[in-house]
């Protein structure tokens, strides 16, 4: 068979005959129709996630759409580290999969279910989400925080509020559930918008989310109340200097959501909701569609988490 190979960290995959992979206890083989060119790949082709180990050659691609040995088409999600999506061919549990309705697009699947999940578990798995909360989402204008407004508002936030570095992409997100849209750029106007929130996603960490932390709290009426950060990426960077002072003296409570942190029944259990939500149109996703066989072409074309999202297809 034909797979996207990385063959050296910080080079693109290549396709190419690769070695046909052998299910193991529970597993089926699947011929893959759809696979999802997320962050979490490029991170897991370059190394530098944190679940990576290290090895090479690798086939990247955590999930996908595929045609199980049933003739079913189903969305699916793998764990292996080497032996990903983006292939003719991937082994599966399909205990780790859910079949698409009639209709269902399977492009708009694939490029949805991996950043819808991540906040979709954040709020279902990682804190106790009170229909009519007030969220912000902070880095809102890449597709998972695109998908984060969506989710929310699907989920019964009353209020929410986007902030993002994009202007562009930031003014389109009312049209998606937003109430509020803040640049990320301006943490005083941030943290004015967001005083009342009951919840905050974010997908940027780094310095930013200190700031919005200092002005959220700064603002808020009530500092005591509580306040669940939710942290999901660190696009802004790994570290962020939050000061002491905003946790002792304020309901400020920070959790992370991850892998490791919600355990891989927890996702399991949430896929049928999660691509139910795709399928039907709930949560509009913008996907657009390339020949797995140009996978180079397609790891140079696309940045690191625009507001759409490519698809390798077969």
């Amino acid at each position: 068979m034909h797979a996207a190979v990385v063959t050296a960290f910080g080079h693109p995959p290549t396709w190419h005959e690769f070695t046909e992979p052998t299910p193991g206890d529970g597993e089926v083989l699947v011929d893959v129709v759809a696979a999802g060119l997320h962050p979490r790949v490029r991170s897991q082709a370059d190394g530098s996630h944190y679940t990576s180990e290290g090895a090479l050659p690798l086939v990247p691609g955590v999930d996908g759409v595929g045609r199980f040995p049933d003739g079913t088409l189903r969305y699916f999600a793998v764990t292996s580290d080497t032996r990903g999506t983006m292939a003719e061919r991937v082994a599966v549990d399909p205990r780790a999969s859910v079949e698409l309705s009639a209709g269902a697009d399977p492009v708009a699947i694939a490029a949805g279910a991996n950043p819808v999940m991540s906040s979709w578990v954040a709020l279902r798995r990682r804190i106790t989400f009170e229909p009519g909360s007030r969220v912000l989402v902070l880095g809102a204008t890449g597709a998972s925080g695109r998908a984060a407004v969506q989710v929310a508002k699907h989920l019964g936030a009353s209020h929410v509020v986007a902030s993002g570095r994009d202007a562009a992409r930031l003014a389109t997100l009312t049209d998606l559930g937003a109430d509020v849209v803040v640049p990320l750029g301006d943490p005083d106007a941030v943290g004015t918008a967001a005083a009342e929130a009951d919840v905050v996603i974010d997908y940027v960490w780094g310095q930013p989310a200190a700031d919005v932390v200092r002005a959220v709290v700064t603002a808020r009426t009530d500092r005591g109340r509580r306040l669940d950060w939710v942290a999901i990426g660190s696009t802004a960077g790994q570290d962020a200097p939050i000061p002491s002072a905003a946790l002792r003296a304020s309901g400020l409570t920070i959790v992370g959501s991850g892998q490791g942190s919600v355990g891989r029944a927890a996702f399991v259990a949430e896929l049928p909701h999660i691509v139910a939500a795709i399928a039907d149109g709930t949560i509009r996703v913008d996907a657009t569609a390339m020949r797995m066989a140009d996978v180079e072409r397609a790891w140079g074309g696309q940045g690191h988490d625009g507001a759409g999202r490519v698809v390798l297809v077969s």
